[in-house]
C-alpha cells in the first residue's frame, strides 16, 4: 500500500503542489474540519461515486485514524484506480483544516 504521513501531505500543499484528496469520513465528521480541498465522499458511496473520479489522476484517501481510507485504497486500488492512504488520518492531521 502506497502511504504518506500527515506532514508528507501538508509539505506537499504548502509547496503548491494540487493534490486529489477524497475524505472517506462520514458527513458529520466532515463538519468538524477537513483538509482544504479535500472532496467528501463517503466510504459507503465510494463504489457509487467512483464514475466521478479520474483514473489518470492520483488520489490521497484519508479518514479520521487510516481504516477506512485504507479500505477506500484497496477498493479503488481494485478498481484500477492510482491512490495512497495519508497514514494516521485526521487524527495526525496538524495542517490547516477548514
Amino acid at each position: 500500500m502506497k502511504q504518506l504521513t500527515p506532514k508528507e501531505v501538508e509539505e506537499l500543499l504548502t509547496e503548491g503542489k494540487t493534490l486529489n484528496i477524497i475524505d472517506v469520513r462520514e458527513v458529520d465528521e466532515v463538519k468538524e474540519g477537513k483538509i482544504p480541498g479535500a472532496v467528501n465522499i463517503p466510504l459507503g458511496l465510494i463504489e457509487f461515486r467512483m464514475h466521478e473520479l479520474d483514473k489518470s489522476k492520483e488520489y490521497v484517501m484519508v479518514c479520521r485514524s487510516g481504516g477506512r481510507s485504507g479500505r477506500a485504497y484497496q477498493f479503488l486500488e481494485g478498481q484500477g484506480f492510482k491512490v495512497i492512504n495519508m497514514e494516521g488520518g485526521m487524527l495526525a492531521w496538524e495542517g490547516k483544516v477548514e
